[in-house]
């Protein structure tokens, strides 16, 4: 659409099903590599990605609104599901939670959350997931119940 401007940052975040650590280190690189594609086909800008073994975080440039941000993670989770899958990245099938969490950031704040994703393998040896996004939670002013927030087991 002529003359329509943007300039939106995105931090997504979401879990393996049950929690399971089942993105490896030996296939980290990869994933992450394909999600970026996926994001670019779907011209947003990848700004920084960080695959954990059983979450992920993505800051995106959303800057095509006619991609809805549900259609994009969508997209995400299920080509990346069906990647890991078809790879046979472990036994068993892989997939993704339900649910996501999309948390936006002003231009002057994007530079500290790159570094806060980059370095997420130190980051949780000191905080767990479900500390973290209960924190993100409650950093973001959202209200949520217990029961719709991610699968979280007792670590």
């Amino acid at each position: 659409m002529a003359n329509t401007y943007s300039q939106i940052f995105i931090q997504l975040i979401f879990a393996v099903k049950g929690r399971e650590r089942q993105i490896r280190e030996e296939f980290r690189e990869h994933l992450e590599k394909y999600i970026t594609g996926i994001i670019q086909n779907n011209h947003q800008k990848l700004l920084a990605i960080y695959a954990n073994p059983d979450h992920i975080h993505i800051l995106v440039g959303y800057n095509n609104l006619n991609v809805l941000i549900p259609n994009l993670v969508r997209d995400i989770k299920s080509n990346s599901s069906k990647l890991i899958n078809e790879e046979n990245w472990f036994i068993g099938k892989f997939h993704w939670q339900e649910g996501y969490g999309a948390f936006s950031y002003s231009k002057s704040q994007v530079d500290s959350v790159v570094k806060y994703i980059l370095n997420q393998k130190k980051h949780h040896e000191k905080q767990s997931f479900k500390e973290e996004y209960i924190e993100f939670l409650t950093k973001f002013e959202i209200d949520y119940k217990d029961e719709y927030v991610f699968e979280f087991y007792d670590d």
